[in-house]
């Protein structure tokens, strides 16, 4: 009897120990393939990085990684009791993010690539340890998408609540103020909701801690979704009572306090305040922790060969995409053809060019496109003058390009107080435009934009972004133009709509012939 006591008791031990070498093997194969992908991938991390470090407003990056790291480590004892059981939609799924990176980088669109890159990660553990593995680290793996430099789309529509709420709260509280876009005057002086008042780098450190916040100390969904949504709403709302309390102080000081550097440490003090009396808030819907279970493995785990058959094929597939890239690249350093540096058109008919008339805006614009630059006025009646300006480039490249992001997209003078794509009837049918309405003080400009890439025409970015994209990887053309047409006017007047279509309908032709005129290569 006491003989099969001790073969039963030995017997757990035998069977776990394979199971534990296997985790172990399987453990090490991915930590190989995800270091493989950083490496693969290491000029978009670098990009990350580089954010990082110049940028106050994605500074939290360099936490967000081994914050990651340190909840991936807290379910470790969790994580080795499951068996590898590798997924082929954890493969399909590398793909795909592979080929978006691949897209992503020949369009030059950082925050893809970035984000493609990121997500290969969370695709290896899917691919080669399968699903149960992935819902135990999904937070972990999910937070590192925190660590991309995201979110200055929401800058203008947070400059503008900002700007709306502290003019809304000084005229609740008697200051007289006139409002200029995001320009605001007070008898004492003058403001202004810049983009270092968004309130964005306080939104995004809210979200960093508030997720974290709810994943440690909150274990029912609705609680994380309410700790999550008052991170979001909270610093929004706070940013609003910030700028207004900054203007009251500078109000009633006279201007002399709040208008240099303490403007920005009263910033930062007051946002301190606040997450403290968030967090405090949160605190209150802290939860126990429950008492977890090692949980054991649902099905028998897949043998060794199935890990490393999984590995491998991360790996080739991670591989693959930067290998397309740098063939594209190469093709990409060719010699672009010869073209002038300033762009010779012919006057559209019934229009004559002003020469001596000073252009009412410059449109800024990336590297060193042939350029063309006129003003027009009917050669019969009277009206205001029409601005042309066209950039075309015979090839593009990063920093170099008809779609470049500019720290300043209008020019230091003017502010963008709408935009819209609408359709104008033209004699060849209806034409897309971007339509840009820009004001300083008093004076407004009506813009029309239009793009052409590799001979099509478009409004829309993305489209522009994917044919650059097609052409490089297939070798067609990549040459594209960027042209706006624009009118000053007084804010009391209508917009001039009507004086640009006519322009627009005569010049369009002028313009598409001398475009096919310019030397373009594959």
């Amino acid at each position: 009897m006491s003989v099969q006591l001790d073969q039963v008791a030995r017997l757990p031990d035998a069977a776990v120990l394979p199971h534990a070498q296997g985790q172990q093997q399987a453990m090490l194969l991915l930590l190989l393939a995800l270091a493989a992908i950083v490496l693969l991938y290491h000029a978009t991390f670098w990009s990350m990085l580089e954010l990082w470090s110049r940028s106050q407003t994605f500074a939290h990056g360099f936490l967000i990684v081994p914050i990651s790291c340190w909840l991936a480590w807290r379910q470790r004892a969790r994580l080795a009791a499951l068996a590898p059981q590798p997924s082929r939609p954890g493969l399909l799924l590398l793909g795909a993010l592979g080929l978006a990176w691949l897209l992503a980088d020949a369009a030059n669109v950082p925050v893809v690539e970035q984000y493609a890159a990121t997500a290969m990660l969370p695709a290896c553990v899917l691919a080669i340890l399968g699903w149960p593995a992935v819902r135990l680290l999904g937070f972990p793996l999910a937070y590192l998408f925190l660590a991309v430099p995201f979110g200055e789309v929401f800058l203008d529509p947070l400059i503008d609540f900002t700007a709306a709420f502290t003019v809304t709260a000084l005229q609740w509280t008697g200051v007289p103020v006139f409002r200029d876009g995001n320009n605001f005057s007070l008898p004492t002086g003058n403001w202004s909701v810049v983009e270092a008042c968004s309130g964005l780098r306080y939104l995004i450190a809210a979200l960093a801690l508030g997720a974290l916040y709810a994943h440690v100390h909150c274990h029912s969904t609705g609680r994380r979704l309410a700790v999550m949504a008052a991170a979001l709403l909270v610093p929004i709302l706070a940013n609003g009572v910030r700028a207004y309390l900054i203007v009251m102080l500078g109000h009633l000081s006279n201007m002399r306090l709040a208008v240099g550097v303490d403007h920005l440490i009263y910033g930062w003090l007051f946002f301190g305040l606040v997450m403290l009396l968030l967090f405090w808030l949160a605190a209150r819907w802290r939860e126990v922790p429950l008492a977890r279970a090692v949980p054991s493995a649902a099905r028998p785990g897949a043998s060794l060969q199935a890990v490393v058959r999984a590995s491998l094929a991360c790996l080739l597939l991670a591989a693959l995409w930067p290998a397309l890239a740098l063939g594209s690249q190469r093709d990409d350093g060719a010699a672009a053809p010869a073209s002038p540096a300033v762009l010779a058109l012919p006057d559209p008919p019934a229009w004559q060019r002003l020469h001596d008339a000073a252009p009412a805006w410059q449109a800024p614009y990336a590297g060193s496109p042939a350029r063309f630059a006129a003003t027009y006025a009917p050669q019969t009646g009277s009206g205001a003058p029409v601005g042309l300006q066209l950039h075309w480039y015979a090839r593009q490249a990063r920093d170099a390009e008809l779609l470049t992001h500019q720290s300043l997209p209008y020019g230091p003078r003017w502010m963008a107080l709408a935009q819209r794509v609408q359709d104008i009837p033209l004699a060849g049918g209806a034409l897309a435009v971007r339509e840009s309405v820009l004001g300083h003080g008093g004076e407004r400009l009506l813009v029309w934009r239009i793009y052409r890439q590799g001979g099509i025409v478009t409004a829309r970015p993305v489209l522009v972004k994917l044919l650059l994209a097609q052409a490089k990887l297939l070798g067609r053309r990549q040459d594209g133009a960027d042209i706006l047409v624009f009118a000053a006017y007084d804010e009391l007047a209508p917009p001039p709509r009507a004086r640009l279509q006519a322009f627009l309908q005569a010049a369009l032709p002028v313009i598409e012939q001398r475009l096919q005129e310019l030397p373009h290569g594959p």
